[in-house]
Parts: C-alpha cells; structure tokens; sequence
C-alpha cells in the first residue's frame, strides 16, 4: 500500500526505473577511463612494472573482453530477460575489479580487464533495450541518453578517484577495484525494479507484463491501453513467426527485410564513425597525452578532469532537447569532432620550450572542444539502435552494434 501510494505519478516510477537502469553507466565510465591514471602506477609497481607493450593490452583487452560480452548479450537477452542480464553484468564487473585490485603480475591484470570488459559489453546493449521497452516514447531519448550522461559521469568519477589515489602507496589497487562498490550497489538495486514489460508479454507472461505496465503507464489513458494491446499483438505475431522459423531465418531476416537492413546498416555506421574518430585512445590516455603537452605527471593525471568534465557537459544538452529536436540534427557534431582534433594535433606541434602556453591552451581547447560535441553525439549510441530494430530483430541488432562499437575501441 505505501509503494503504490509513493509512486502514483506513474511519471515517477518511470523516472525511478529509467534513471537507476541508466546509472549503470557509471560502471562502464569509471572502467573506461580509471586505467589513466592508473597505468602510471602500474609502471612503477615492483612486481607488475607494466612496459608500454603490456600497457596497450591493458587498456584495450577492455573493449576485447567488451566484444566478448556483446555476443553473449542476446542469448541472455533471450533466456534471463533484461533485468537479470544486467545483474549478470554485475557479477562479471565485480569479479574482474577483484582481479585487477588483487593483481600479482601482468597476466592476471590482463585476465581482470578482459573479465570487465565483459561486464561492459553485457550491459551496454542490454540496459538501452531495458530502457526503451519500459518507458513511455515521450521520454525515451531523454532517458536512454541519460545512461550516456551517466557513463561521462563515470569517466569523470575516474579521473577524480585517480586523483584522489594517485599520492597514496599502491593507489592504482583502490583505482582499479573502485568499480566494486558500484557494481554492488546497481546489483542490490536491479532486484527492485521491475522486469521490462514487453519482455514478459514475449514470454507470454501477460499477467505479469500488465502488473508492471500498470506501474509504469496511467492505464486510465486509452492510449496506454491501445499500446499495450498492440505490444501484444506484436508478441502474438512474433511467436507464431518463430513457430515457422529457425534461429537461423530469423538472422538472416535481419539481413534480408529491407527495412531490418536499413536500420542495422545505419545503426553501425553512425556507431562506428563515432569511435573512429578515436575518443577511445583519448580516453584511455589522457593522463599520457596531457604530460606530453607539458604537463608534470602529477598535474597530467588531475588536468584529465579537463576532458572529463567536458564529455559530461556536451551530453547535457542531448538529455534535455533529444526528443524535442528529434535524433538526426545531433549527428552533425561530427563537425565539432574534427575542429576539436585539429587543434589538438595543432597543440603538439608548437614548441613546448618556447611557447608553452600557447600549446597547453591550443591543446585543451581543442580537447574540451572535442569532448563537448562527442558527448552528444554519444548519446545517439544507445538511443538509435534500441529505437530502429523492430522488436523480432532488437537484441540481434544491439548485439550487432555493440560488437562493433568495442571492435573499432579495441
């Protein structure tokens, strides 16, 4: 009685849902870009002393073990249900922060990365299809670009906690395991929240589908009524096509149908013309990049803050006017990528000894430039996937997506 008269705006259990799903995002930031600073520790570890070579692996097993974790997405999709893949995720985060925290030498901090890697690649696609099947389309955008708001958060969050570790004896340890806490916080909340709604009516759960849409959806509204009725006719055709069809027909569908082609081949063009521009060997080295513009190692690994908070500012405005302005106008800050990364390049070409404050300034505004724009176009990531695949083909089409989207980072 006092849960349903907490949430009887249904808006506010839709916000609940939609905002802790895309605090997921946290984990994946934090992961991403905590090795910055950390890799300088590793350096200078006795015992792990990491060269540049096993440096490399160490930041790019990552988006591997992500790959990894992308394909083993849809068959969870499929047989545990959003919900419970992104628990799974959770289970996967914590055991590789566990490895990289407690690691003896380099071979067991490659096998801690690959492992979250994993984790990360679960939950990215899984948490964008939990999203869009829970919520209202009104709303949608401006949710599922919260988790990329959350995911610059985390990146931030890492350059800070590499900040606050970075004096500290043996700190790239607390950096690395730092992802321990979150992980269990989103796993003890996950059990909460509901399963997403369309998954259930999939399993010809209906009962149960209607309980959470009722939680979700204010079913005095004929509309809402109307588009869970036709969520279930849409499941009724979708289970009486795959009573006729293999697995196998079924991919190739996603091939064959013109309209499935159009959106996966869209899909991974603008997924991989985002990475392609590189944000990933940024990320993962800014603290690296800011100590070759002159930066001393101290003040390199606290200036990574710079680009951080930057990539959290830029998807700001894609959370508030996503859904007012519809999706394809933030495709044009491609545009903004590559004045950011001129001046970048710019940067480093000016001598440092004679005009340093001209390179530092000339570096960094291209880098906030850089990181302001990809932070909105980033946004489009999660959000044009999870809307463009029709629901037969959605887990294939993010598997899809995500696999490449860690391929072009590897």
């Amino acid at each position: 009685m006092e849960y349903e008269l907490n949430f009887k705006n249904k808006s506010h259990m839709v916000w609940l849902l939609g905002g802790f799903a895309a605090a997921a995002g946290l984990l994946s930031g934090l992961d991403q870009s905590i090795i910055s600073g950390a890799s300088i520790g590793m350096r200078q570890e006795s015992g792990l002393g990491l060269s540049s070579d096993q440096e490399s692996w160490v930041s790019s097993l990552m988006p591997l073990g992500a790959m990894a974790g992308s394909i083993l997405m849809t068959p969870l999709n499929e047989y545990f249900g959003r919900k419970m893949s992104i628990i799974i995720s959770c289970l996967w985060y914590t055991l590789g922060a566990g490895l990289c925290a407690g690691a003896r030498n380099y071979h067991m901090m490659y096998a801690g990365r690959f492992i979250l890697g994993i984790g990360i690649g679960i939950e990215g696609g899984c948490v964008g299809i939990y999203i869009s099947e829970s919520v209202p389309p009104t709303v949608r955008g401006n949710i599922v670009s919260m988790y990329q708001f959350n995911i610059a958060l985390g990146e931030v969050l890492g350059y800070a906690v590499a900040a606050m570790f970075y004096l500290v004896h043996g700190g790239w340890r607390f950096m690395v395991g730092s992802s321990l806490v979150f992980s269990t916080i989103l796993m003890v909340g996950m059990f909460f929240l509901p399963e997403s709604p369309r998954y259930l009516v999939h399993k010809n759960r209906i009962g149960e589908a209607y309980s959470v849409w009722k939680r979700l959806r204010d079913i005095d509204d004929d509309k809402n009524k109307l588009e869970f009725l036709e969520m279930k006719q849409a499941a009724l055709q979708e289970q009486e096509a795959r009573a006729t069809e293999s697995r196998m027909e079924l991919w190739s569908d996603l091939f064959r149908i013109p309209r499935n082609r159009r959106a996966l081949v869209y899909a991974v063009i603008m997924v991989g013309l985002g990475q392609l521009t590189g944000v990933n060997a940024v990320m993962y080295y800014m603290s690296t990049l800011m100590a070759r513009i002159g930066f001393t190692t101290k003040n390199s690994v606290f200036m990574s803050l710079v680009g951080g908070g930057s990539l959290l500012i830029g998807t700001i405005p894609a959370i508030l006017f996503m859904d007012k302005f519809g999706r394809r106008v933030w495709g044009l800050n491609i545009i903004g990528f590559f004045i950011g990364l001129v001046l970048v390049g710019v940067g480093y070409l000016i001598d440092l000894k004679t005009h340093l404050a001209a390179a530092e300034g000339v570096y960094l505004s291209g880098i906030i430039l850089y990181m302001m724009f990809f932070g909105s176009y980033a946004c489009l990531t999660w959000v044009l996937p999870a809307e463009s695949f029709d629901l037969r083909t959605r887990s294939m089409g993010m598997t899809i997506c995500s696999t490449f989207l860690y391929l072009w980072s590897f």
